[in-house]
């Protein structure tokens, strides 16, 4: 029987990459000549480091402009506040990965209301989607394209 799974996550790897660009831009950049800042990537945790709230604001686009460049969607982003440290400025952006139990219901609920001829089922972080016929399934995927939540959506593990 034909499945999918739905998932939201970002690759490591790639978020690495993202990052290092990051770096090299700031490093090349003629507005942060002589000042003290840097990206620091800890799991899915970016951490800005600078000397005034306005560089953090500016550093934040470059890291989104990175991330956009790796095809890495920043609606997964989770931005935290400038928080004075020391002589700088450190500002915290999480990387959200996975699908929280709220969210995989609404998509369940969603699917549900559809009355397609798919079933459908929590497991973990991820929604597993299961029909007779590849035409449902790929139904059903633009039907949660179409879903307005703040997290990306993936389609992974397709069987035939």
């Amino acid at each position: 029987m034909p499945s999918f799974d739905v998932v939201s996550e970002v690759d490591k790897h790639v978020l690495t990459n993202a990052v290092d660009q990051a770096n090299r831009l700031i490093a090349n950049r003629f507005d942060f000549k002589g000042v003290d800042a840097k990206f620091e990537r800890n799991e899915f945790q970016v951490t800005i480091h600078t000397e005034v709230d306005f560089q953090a604001e500016q550093m934040l686009d470059i890291l989104q402009s990175a991330l956009i460049k790796n095809k890495i969607d920043i609606a997964c982003l989770d931005v935290g506040e400038p928080q004075p440290l020391g002589k700088g400025v450190k500002m915290e952006v999480t990387v959200r990965t996975g699908l929280d139990s709220d969210l995989c219901r609404k998509l369940v609920k969603k699917l549900k209301e559809s009355k397609m001829k798919i079933q459908s089922q929590v497991q973990g972080d991820q929604v597993r989607v299961t029909g007779k016929k590849r035409d449902d399934l790929q139904t059903a995927m633009a039907l949660l394209r179409e879903v307005d939540i703040d997290m990306p959506l993936q389609f992974n593990n397709f069987r035939d």
